[in-house]
């Protein structure tokens, strides 16, 4: 059984990845902060942690940590033009800046497990580029230059990679998402023809966490529909 830490687990592709870790039978300690949740499985701890407000202080965290998944993410869709710094600032503190302070804490919790691995996450728009995603693909720019320069540094004790979807079926979505139809003309986009769900992400994650990849470092996946690779 293994110890994992994940930040941002009561929704979305975290809670995902947070069921399928305790299914298999490892012990999860999990965060919240706007989505209220309460631990529902005897594997499963979650604690209320905001990650920008101050210091990062969970209780009862093993000294051993066999992972460390941070999905706290916004999308915020806008032109550039009427886009004000202090946002670019905003979504920098909670995707990047967030992200360091946490491995930061508990990177020494990290090098005593025999199997340690960070997973953090990006977007298809970094690699693609799509109107009115500046915003969004400023801050997880920064997390792919994250993901490369901390898995030469950490390696070989650590392993950090990251992945890149594309639109996921997740609340953080649900504006984009509030009607079948938009849902029908989004997966349309994709060659696989349907929009990406929180488990598919999470299956990536909870394989780049094992011992199956164990020689896997320094990667970002893109988990999306074939939107970054392909035409059909």
């Amino acid at each position: 059984m293994s110890n994992y830490l994940i930040i941002g687990a009561s929704s979305g592709i975290g809670k995902a990845l947070a069921d399928n870790l305790v299914n298999e039978g490892h012990y999860v300690f999990g965060t919240f902060n706007k989505t209220t949740s309460v631990a529902s499985h005897r594997l499963l701890d979650m604690q209320a942690l905001d990650v920008l407000d101050g210091e990062i202080e969970l209780i009862n965290i093993p000294e051993v940590l066999d992972g460390i998944i941070y999905c706290p993410g916004s999308i915020n869709l806008k032109p550039f033009a009427r886009i004000k710094p202090e946002s670019y600032k905003e979504d920098f503190d909670l995707q990047v800046i967030g992200a360091i302070k946490v491995i930061q804490k508990y990177l020494s919790h990290l090098k005593k497990s025999e199997n340690a691995a960070i997973v953090l996450f990006s977007t298809v728009a970094v690699q693609q580029g799509f109107n009115f995603h500046t915003q969004v693909s400023v801050s997880k720019g920064a997390i792919e230059g994250l993901v490369k320069s901390l898995s030469a540094e950490l390696a070989p004790q650590v392993r950090v990679n990251g992945i890149a979807p594309s639109l996921t079926n997740t609340p953080l979505a649900s504006k984009l998402l509030s009607t079948e139809d938009k849902i029908k003309a989004n997966g349309d986009r994709h060659p696989l023809k349907r929009i990406g769900e929180a488990e598919d992400i999470a299956n990536m994650a909870a394989f780049l966490l094992s011992d199956k990849a164990s020689w896997i470092t320094g990667q970002i996946y893109h988990v999306d529909g074939g939107m970054s690779q392909i035409k059909a």
